[in-house]
Formats: structure tokens, C-alpha cells, sequence
């Protein structure tokens, strides 16, 4: 069995805290994950992890252990890294993150034409509209949307999104059409709940409306939730525009307050300053800037 796969998956196997997960970031079975680490403590003779049925504990010496393993793979990452550029051919694994919407219709199309025209990189595509940890996850790459505030990572601009601010026509004669800010006091405004602070709604109240919150009875943390509650008439929606293109076209959202609309948020590739820039990373990045460019 491979040393340095081996070594792999343990500190997979810690860092994710279960065989299952390891297993799953893998393609392995939880069976195999244990051969991997029954493998290294019969080759250094000692016990690195303790498994009962609940949980599973770092002995001292695999705590140790899995340090050395962290540098040890950081550094065969870091050669091969400098063959690649040298060699000057993208190729290898690239795990990107993005949101759920933009990820599965804006980017995965734009992956898709690269992996057709770089036929030697793989591309592990994660869509959540959680925040993830770039770092801790083991992202070499995020696609987020709007201002950023984390500047231990490198961003590169991409384009730029434009928000709209809509609602059903069934909303609006039930409840009225909105013409200043102020009157959002007394409509349902959607609400995005995994970027609360710094939502659409926030940036509005900032501009016009003032410290006041304004009234919602749906909250989600995704955007197709939120998507389908202003179709069906719950309340008013701020997304970005692209998003709701089709629907605007066949009139089933309107858009109201658009002088009012926030300004267009940024659209960044984000990765972090200590990781290498490949080829696979640095083509992949370009590529979706060219794509992404307004024409």
C-alpha cells in the first residue's frame, strides 16, 4: 500500500474526524480508509488513532505524527507545483468553491468549456451557500460575491453583478408597489441569512432607510428558497439580476425601487496568498475572467 497515500488519508482522517468523511473526500470505502491507517501503525509499530463506536481519539504520538505528515505532503505539493510551472502545462486537481446559484448556473457551464479544452485538470466543484474556510477545507479556490474583508487572500476580479430588487405582480396588487425605501417598512422583505450583514437589503438600508429592520416572515440561507417564496407572493426579493433574467422576461417578478437599487457587487476569484500559483490555478482564473467579461 502506498506510504505516502497512506499518510494522506490520516491526516484527512483528523482533520474531518471520522472514517466516513475521509472515505467520502476520497472515493473510498470506510473499509480501505482503515487499511490505510492499520497500514501505517503496523509499519511504525504504534497505535495513531483510538476508535470506539462513538468517537475517534488522536493518540500523542499520532498527534505528533500528523504534523509530520502535514509538512511532508506540503512539500512534495510544493515540488510538484514547481515542476508544473516549469513544464508551463496546467494539470492536476483544482477544488473550487462557489454559492449555490451562481455555482450551478453561471460557473459550472464555464467549467465545463475548461475541462473541454484542458484535458489534463480536474476540477472538484463544491456548491454552498455557506462561507466556507478556504484554507481549512482545502480549497485552492473561492468564487464569492461582493466586497471582500479577508486580506490574507489574493483576489482577482472577475465581473461584476447587478442586483434587482423584485416582486410578483400577485404580491404587488395584494400589497402595493414599494416607490421609496422608507415604504419597505411595511412589505415582507426576503431575507438571506448566510450573509445577513452584508446582504442586499443591508446595503440599502445603509444608503436610504437607516438603522430601522425591515419586516420578513421568510428567511433562508438559499437562494432558490428565497427565489420561489417572491414567486409564490410571500414578500420582495434582492438578488442578483442574472438570476432572475428568465422570470423578469416573462413577467412573473417585476422589478420596483430601481433607482434605488444597491450599486453592482464585485465578483471575485479568491485564493490564499501562501499557496502556490500553478498553471492549473492561474488558467482557470483567466479563463473564467475572459468568460465572465462583459461583452
Amino acid at each position: 500500500m502506498d506510504r505516502f497515500e497512506s499518510m494522506q488519508v490520516f491526516t484527512t482522517v483528523v482533520e474531518l474526524g471520522s472514517f466516513t468523511a475521509a472515505a467520502n473526500a476520497f472515493k473510498l470505502s470506510p473499509a480501505m480508509v482503515s487499511k490505510h491507517i492499520s497500514s501505517l501503525e503496523q509499519r511504525l509499530g504504534v497505535s495513531l488513532l483510538s476508535r470506539t463506536t462513538r468517537r475517534l481519539h488522536v493518540t500523542e504520538i499520532g498527534k505528533n505524527y500528523y504534523e509530520y505528515c502535514k509538512q511532508i505532503i506540503k512539500q512534495l505539493e510544493e515540488a510538484e507545483a514547481g515542476t508544473e510551472i516549469m513544464r508551463g502545462s496546467p494539470k492536476g486537481n483544482l477544488k473550487v468553491s462557489a454559492s449555490i446559484w451562481f455555482g450551478a448556473i453561471t460557473l459550472a457551464p464555464i467549467v465545463c468549456d475548461y475541462l473541454t479544452s484542458h484535458p489534463e485538470v480536474n476540477i472538484d466543484l463544491t456548491l454552498s451557500d455557506r462561507f466556507v474556510d478556504i484554507i481549512d477545507e482545502g480549497f485552492d479556490l473561492a468564487i464569492r460575491i461582493g466586497d471582500l474583508e479577508d486580506s490574507s487572500y489574493i483576489a482577482k476580479k472577475l465581473s461584476m453583478f447587478e442586483l434587482s430588487i423584485c416582486a410578483s405582480p400577485a404580491y404587488l396588487a395584494k400589497n402595493g408597489t414599494p416607490y421609496q425605501p422608507e415604504d419597505l417598512q411595511t412589505h415582507q422583505c426576503l431575507g438571506f441569512t448566510n450573509w445577513r450583514s452584508h446582504s442586499g437589503w443591508k446595503l440599502l438600508q445603509k444608503q436610504s432607510i437607516g438603522k430601522h429592520p425591515l419586516p420578513s416572515r421568510f428567511d433562508s440561507n438559499n437562494g432558490q428558497a428565497l427565489l420561489a417564496a417572491a414567486l409564490k407572493g410571500i414578500g420582495i426579493i434582492m438578488m442578483p439580476k442574472v438570476l432572475m433574467t428568465e422570470h423578469l422576461e416573462k413577467g412573473t417578478l417585476v422589478e420596483v425601487l430601481k433607482e434605488f437599487t444597491p450599486a453592482p457587487r464585485p465578483v471575485n476569484a479568491v485564493y490564499p496568498k501562501e499557496k502556490q500559483a500553478t498553471k492549473k490555478l492561474t488558467s482557470f482564473v483567466d479563463f473564467l475572467a475572459a468568460a465572465l467579461r462583459p461583452d
